[in-house]
């Protein structure tokens, strides 16, 4: 264990990636070769490290994402009509910064929810809050939030989010305590903020799933008018894998 003063006195102010570099580098052969500003541009080089990974890692465990997706792993061989220059524009982020929305539809299978969290994974690492909710638990968790006295509170939270990523939407009709609840949360986004929406029901589909028209219009033009569309085609991944494993 190094007892260098300057190791602890790192320690001591909070300079945890420094007093990491500082100690591996003074045990190493490296030390004598470097110059006194090659030595601070080091330890500064780690430290600056050291906070971003930290803060990334909470940035992750904040978005609850529910698949670990990176947009580097993404397959485009799979058939399932991906519009690659598209997607790769949505990784670059601008639509982020324009408060621009995604909608990703689909049928089961052809991997909505890996895009979707492999988009937020990167949100993530381009220092943007990010929150990942299946909908069906969500508007379960509003219900009992307020019973509880957490609406209003879970409420802003969601209305501060960089980038809200609803999973799994139009899986059942929306009661009426559902449509308030998501037009207010639209409502609090719009123009602000930028939401990804999942669903295996394609957009003319949805007037359906929320009921009453005079919602599902208010609904719909926060949601779907300033969105780009992913619209996924072809067989679930999942069952193909299966098979290609089986032949081999």
């Amino acid at each position: 264990m190094l007892t260098h003063p300057t190791f602890d006195q790192l320690n001591q102010l909070g300079l945890f990636g420094m007093a990491k570099a500082f100690g591996e580098t003074e045990a190493s052969a490296e030390a004598a070769t470097l110059t006194h500003p090659e030595w601070l541009a080091l330890l500064l080089d780690r430290e600056l490290a050291y906070r971003h990974d930290k803060k990334l890692a909470a940035r992750l465990r904040l978005a609850k994402l529910r698949q670990n997706a990176l947009v580097e792993d993404v397959d485009y061989r799979a058939a399932r009509g991906l519009d690659r220059p598209l997607f790769q524009k949505l990784v670059a982020g601008a639509w982020l910064d324009a408060h621009d929305n995604l909608v990703i539809s689909g049928p089961t299978g052809v991997g909505k929810s890996w895009l979707a969290c492999a988009l937020g994974h990167k949100a993530c690492r381009d220092n943007r809050s990010v929150l990942y909710q299946r909908v069906p638990k969500l508007f379960g968790e509003l219900a009992l939030a307020r019973g509880d006295g957490r609406y209003v509170r879970i409420s802003r939270a969601l209305g501060r989010i960089d980038l809200l990523i609803l999973d799994d939407w139009g899986l059942e009709p929306l009661d009426g305590q559902a449509r308030h609840d998501l037009l207010e949360i639209l409502e609090e986004r719009y123009g602000r903020r930028s939401t990804i929406v999942t669903s295996q029901l394609p957009v003319e589909q949805w007037h359906a799933v929320i009921g009453d028209p005079t919602y599902a219009d208010a609904i719909l033009d926060r949601l779907v008018h300033n969105a780009h569309r992913l619209n996924l085609t072809g067989d679930s991944l999942r069952k193909t894998r299966i098979k290609t494993a089986e032949k081999t």
